[in-house]
């Protein structure tokens, strides 16, 4: 089982994506995301296999919740910084969100 120091060592943190982008290099599905996280943390990207139920300019200004403090992992020739948040669906994945605009980069806690 995890415990509590184990989940208070994900840094967590809320972000709007500014740019998506289609990733035809990828091998499943998915887009290019830069977001911005705020001040503290900035701009980072993020290869996101969330294309079955959302289109780029449905992404656009959405705010997003992001683990920040992973290492980056290659993604075909992509720096992927941040593991976007989602759940799985049967139809696809969805994507866990703040229910209200907040600031970007305001952790989870």
């Amino acid at each position: 089982m995890a415990t509590i120091q184990d989940f208070e060592q994900l840094d967590i943190r809320t972000g709007t994506i500014t740019v998506c982008d289609s990733f035809p290099r990828a091998h499943k599905p998915a887009y290019k995301l830069t977001i911005d996280f705020g001040p503290e943390v900035g701009v980072k990207h993020s290869s996101a296999q969330i294309t079955a139920l959302y289109a780029p300019e449905q992404l656009v200004g959405r705010q997003v919740l992001g683990v920040v403090n992973f290492p980056s992992r290659l993604v075909a020739g992509f720096t992927s910084e941040v593991l976007v948040l989602g759940v799985y669906a049967p139809e696809g994945v969805v994507l866990i969100i703040a229910d209200r605009p907040v600031p970007d980069g305001l952790r989870l806690g």
